[in-house]
């Protein structure tokens, strides 16, 4: 029986690029995304596709009662789905706030909790967490994001020590610049959320703005979805999976300069990054 895995955020970049690697690699692939256009896009590549939007409880019940209609047995989770807020940390409305952790950090772990029942009963499974450099280390105008996977971080961490025994894995994969479209959809969710004109920072935001708009890579050693795939492949099907994945150099850079230099130091570096 091939191995059966749900991966949430599959519109585009790292979700698409996984969930088709994973079915070409022989995975059965339940491949969700939020809207139902995405959905058919995915169900014509020949991925099994439903919709699933982590920011509401209904959406995840629904696609727990259609996984379990059709297999017996749920191997693994990806939690893919997730979005940036941009802007400064004074600037960000509650709303805002609210909404970027509903999606980031409480939707995908109620839909964690929602697979570790079935998991347990299977004695065995592998719930993988797409986190970020910015989980490791904070940047100027990504507060809020940073607060999101920083708690994700804390979270999965307390998961993964909670969980020793049941034959549930937790791991979480910890990209930096990445080729996806997580720049341009920010920029709406930027110029909808963000009061710029009584902003202290407008010429930043200005800057921010363009910055946002720019097509391709903007940021140096930046990879495709491929490097992220190959790290989720190691974490589904290592005997022991590593507890974090770092994906990109500057991850691996950041990762290590956190450990070693005094913090005003790493704080002058990040304010120039």
């Amino acid at each position: 029986m091939p191995k059966t895995i749900l991966i949430t955020g599959c519109s585009s970049g790292i979700g698409l690029h996984c969930a088709l690697g994973l079915k070409k690699r022989g995975y059965r692939v339940f491949a969700t995304a939020r809207k139902k256009k995405d959905v058919q896009m995915l169900s014509k590549r020949g991925l099994e596709s439903f919709q699933l939007d982590v920011d509401y409880t209904s959406s995840i019940r629904n696609a727990m009662k259609e996984i379990q209609k059709r297999t017996k047995r749920l191997d693994a989770l990806f939690n893919n789905a997730g979005y940036s807020q941009v802007g400064a940390v004074e600037d960000i409305p509650r709303d805002a706030m609210r909404a970027q952790f509903e999606t980031n950090v409480f939707g995908a772990l109620e839909l964690a909790n929602a697979v570790i029942p079935l998991m347990r009963k299977q004695k065995s499974g592998r719930i993988i967490w797409n986190s970020s450099i910015l989980g490791l280390v904070a940047m100027p105008m990504r507060g809020i994001y940073n607060a999101s996977k920083f708690a994700m971080e804390g979270l999965v961490d307390t998961l993964r020590l909670e969980l020793e025994g049941s034959g549930i894995q937790v791991s979480l994969i910890e990209p930096g610049p990445v080729r996806s479209k997580v720049r341009k959809n920010a920029l709406p969710i930027f110029r909808r959320t963000i009061d710029k004109k009584n902003s202290v920072y407008q010429q930043t935001y200005r800057e921010l703005e363009e910055k946002l708009k720019e097509e391709g890579p903007v940021a140096p050693f930046t990879l495709g979805p491929e490097a992220v795939l190959k790290k989720l492949i190691h974490a589904l099907e290592s005997p022991n999976p590593k507890a974090r994945y770092y994906v990109t150099f500057p991850t691996y850079l950041f990762g290590f300069l956190r450990k070693v230099l005094p913090i005003r130091v790493l704080d002058f570096l990040l304010k120039r990054v």
